[in-house]
């Protein structure tokens, strides 16, 4: 369980939980290795964790997938990585995930916490890309900033890449 949770709250076959974490990261770039350890580590720790690169199968519906997994999570862990705020994908899960009202834990991983708050550097670049890139995008582009600054307020670990 985790510190600070009640048995209630503990995914099992009775509860409408599903999973203790909810894992959001961009599934390209130099982390990986860190999610996956962090994966593997929550994992023998009895947390269990979704992360739906590994959990979605071919022809799934991936995104009600995905959108189900946040729902039965207790917790969600927001790796925040320099190529993030790149992935439409990504900052649709946060905004859900947020929505939602989780808990979020933001782990920095080679990003200073402050560029994620004002959207310096490689999220501010993120952003023009999707200004650009589709109607779609631009229209969802001021949610996913407020979602980014909401999250880059919350305590959470800062890990650099050594």
């Amino acid at each position: 369980m985790l510190r600070g949770e009640s048995s209630s709250d503990s995914p099992d076959a009775s509860s409408r939980w599903s999973y203790h974490v909810f894992l959001s990261f961009r599934t390209e770039g130099d982390h990986i290795d860190f999610a996956d350890n962090l994966r593997a580590s929550l994992q023998r720790k009895g947390i269990s964790t979704f992360r739906y690169d590994q959990q979605a199968e071919r022809g799934d519906m991936i995104w009600e997938k995905v959108q189900e997994a946040i729902e039965k999570s207790v917790v969600a862990i927001v790796l925040l990585s320099e190529n993030y705020a790149s992935s439409s994908w990504c900052l649709d899960e946060l905004r859900k995930i947020l929505d939602l009202g989780k808990p979020v834990v933001p782990v920095f991983y080679d990003v200073d916490p402050s560029d994620v708050r004002h959207q310096r550097n490689s999220f501010f670049k993120a952003f023009k890309e999707h200004e650009i890139r589709s109607e779609e995008d631009k229209l969802k582009v001021p949610k996913w900033r407020e979602s980014l600054k909401t999250v880059a307020g919350f305590s959470g670990c800062v890990s650099k890449n050594m």
